[in-house]
Formats: structure tokens, C-alpha cells, sequence
């Protein structure tokens, strides 16, 4: 007999947030007396239909791909957050520092919109984002996310695969490291122009953890295209990791043989190091690791070594975990 054995970060549509709360989401955490998290994205139910936002005509050429296949091999143990929830509650410094700067986000310009990919490949090359998407397998899976200020929310990103970008850029044997930069554009972006940060927004990760499975590229949510807000129109998306690492509106991908230092690494490395993995019992400088505020509810649940991943990633640092801090 064949028994299914779901790994546990698993949970049934049945549990899935109904898209109502998603609507109401400042009148729920009012009521609660919580203010607003900080965000950026959330979940469709899984039982319900989903209504599509009309798109304007121009306002994004990719629309007509979506919703995508949902992957049902990634799945959830909580209830889904409400997309209201995350679409006016977001970090993105370079709109400003402060949670709320979804309208300010809307200056973001989505098109043209071209990705270089360059260093150790075979062939430099620029794509442009709409190109990319007809050659990438876009499908929907449904994510955790744990931000390193312990709140924590369920998204339905769009996108693809990391390891298939990996395979359209062809890096070399050389290659050990991948390198991402965002946009830098101080008119369109006001944040940019506060010069104690080292702008551009640059992260990066190992080759190994970009061929995980679980490395995803990300290009829509709720079945549609990133909201500007989210990162459009091209972001990454590490459920194991602090969410300070999927880095968002990428511009630029480098295969590196040395390991780079990130934006926030630069600026408090003892806060935010390059590993960056979820760990409750690795305290933060300046709190608590050990639970997290879901951001819908305001509930305090505990917080689950590599986000609940671990019998996905866990094998990654085996051998890195015996001479280097891997999670801060």
C-alpha cells in the first residue's frame, strides 16, 4: 500500500484564508488594536474563486499569462494572508523606509524592463523581463515568508524555478556564487537618494542554494502580475531564509566566483549576514527570534528552524556549518 507521507509545512486548502478577510484587511487589524504589519504579499484561498483584476490597457503586457498552474508539491501549514494585507504594507527602502509606501512604489516603471546576466557564463547576454517569461515555465506555489523583524506571512507567488534561470544562463564551472542588483533610479525612486545606504540593493546566494528546489523566481502573486509594490516585475523568493534576502525589481544577475556582500551585510554584518537562515534559537542583536507575529492575525506562533523548510535545505550547509555562522 502506498501511503503519502506530506512534509511539515503542509496544509489543507480547506484552511486557506477566505478572500474577504483579504478585502477587509485594515478594518481586522484595527479591531485588533494592531496597527499595520510590515508586508508584501499574500495568498488566494484554495477552494474559492479567484477574481482577476481587469488590467488597463498598457498597464502590464504580461496580464494575458496569468493565473498559472498552481505546483500543488508546495504547500502550506497555516492559513493564507490576505492580499489587501500585503499590498499596502511593504519594505522597499527604496520607496522609502517607512511600511507604507505602496503608493509611493507606483512610480516604479515595469516597462522597458531588461535583465543583464553576466560573469562566469558561457555568453553575457541582456534579456528583456517579457522575453524571460515566455522562455521560463511559470507555475504558482504557495511560500512562507518570515521577515528578520518576526513577523511572518503565506504568499501565492508566480514565477519559476531558480534553477531554470540558472539553465538559460549557462554559467561556468567557475561559478559559485550568484549576484543580484536591483534598479538605481533616484528620480523615480526618492529612497534612493538617502546616501547612507549603499544603493544599489545587491544580495546573493551560493550556486548550491540556487539550484534548490525550493529557489524561486518570482514574476506575479494572486494570479496576476507583481503589484509594483511586490518588486515588480522580477523578484526572488527564498522561504528558508530572512526576507531581507529575496531581493526585489532585479536588474542584474552576476555569476561570481568570490562570495559578495549584500546590501544590508554592508551596513550591520552582525545583524544581517549573508546566510541569513530562519533559526528561533539564533537571537537577533536586538530581539527574539523564537516566535513570530503571523501578519493578519497578529497570533504569536513559534518560529521553525529554516522557516519549516529544513528537510529541503538542511543538507545544504552540512559542510558549511562546521567553519562558518550560517544564519547570521
Amino acid at each position: 500500500m502506498h501511503i503519502l507521507r506530506r512534509p511539515g509545512w503542509h496544509i489543507g486548502e480547506n484552511q486557506a484564508t477566505p478572500e474577504t478577510v483579504f478585502v477587509n484587511r485594515r478594518r481586522v487589524l484595527a479591531g485588533m488594536g494592531l496597527g499595520l504589519g510590515a508586508g508584501a504579499a499574500g495568498g488566494l484561498a484554495g477552494n474559492l474563486a479567484f477574481p482577476v483584476r481587469a488590467m488597463a490597457a498598457g498597464e502590464d503586457p504580461s496580464a494575458g499569462l496569468y493565473p498559472v498552474p498552481r505546483n500543488e508539491a508546495y504547500q502550506l501549514d497555516r492559513e493564507l494572508t490576505p492580499e489587501d494585507v500585503n499590498r499596502r504594507y511593504n519594505n522597499f527602502y527604496e520607496f522609502g523606509s517607512h511600511k507604507e509606501i505602496y503608493n509611493a512604489a507606483q512610480s516604479l516603471k515595469i516597462r522597458p524592463w531588461e535583465i543583464s546576466i553576466g560573469g562566469e557564463v558561457e555568453k553575457e547576454m541582456t534579456v528583456a523581463i517579457d522575453d524571460l517569461l515566455k522562455a521560463m515555465p511559470l507555475e504558482e506555489r504557495l511560500y512562507r515568508h518570515r521577515c528578520v523583524e518576526a513577523w511572518s506571512m503565506t504568499v501565492p507567488w508566480s514565477g519559476f524555478a531558480m534553477k531554470a534561470l540558472v539553465d538559460y544562463a549557462r554559467p561556468t564551472s567557475a561559478a559559485r556564487y550568484i549576484w543580484f542588483e536591483t534598479f538605481l533610479d533616484k528620480e523615480m525612486a526618492s529612497g534612493q537618494a538617502q546616501f547612507w545606504y549603499p544603493w544599489p540593493y545587491l544580495e546573493g546566494m551560493t550556486m548550491a542554494e540556487a539550484s534548490n528546489d525550493l529557489a524561486f523566481l518570482v514574476t506575479g502573486a494572486y494570479g496576476k502580475p507583481l503589484a509594483p509594490q511586490f518588486g515588480a516585475p522580477l523578484r526572488l523568493a527564498l522561504p528558508w531564509k530572512y526576507g531581507f534576502k529575496s531581493i526585489k525589481s532585479i536588474r542584474k544577475i552576476t555569476f561570481m566566483r568570490e562570495r559578495p556582500v549584500s546590501f544590508w551585510e554592508q551596513l550591520a554584518p552582525t545583524e544581517y549576514g549573508f546566510w541569513a537562515n530562519v533559526n528561533p534559537e539564533v537571537v537577533h542583536p536586538r530581539w527574539s527570534q523564537a516566535t513570530e507575529r503571523v501578519l493578519h492575525t497578529g497570533e504569536r506562533v513559534p518560529t521553525l528552524l529554516y522557516n519549516g523548510y529544513g528537510e529541503q535545505v538542511a543538507g545544504l550547509y552540512a559542510e558549511v556549518g562546521k567553519t562558518e555562522k550560517i544564519f547570521y
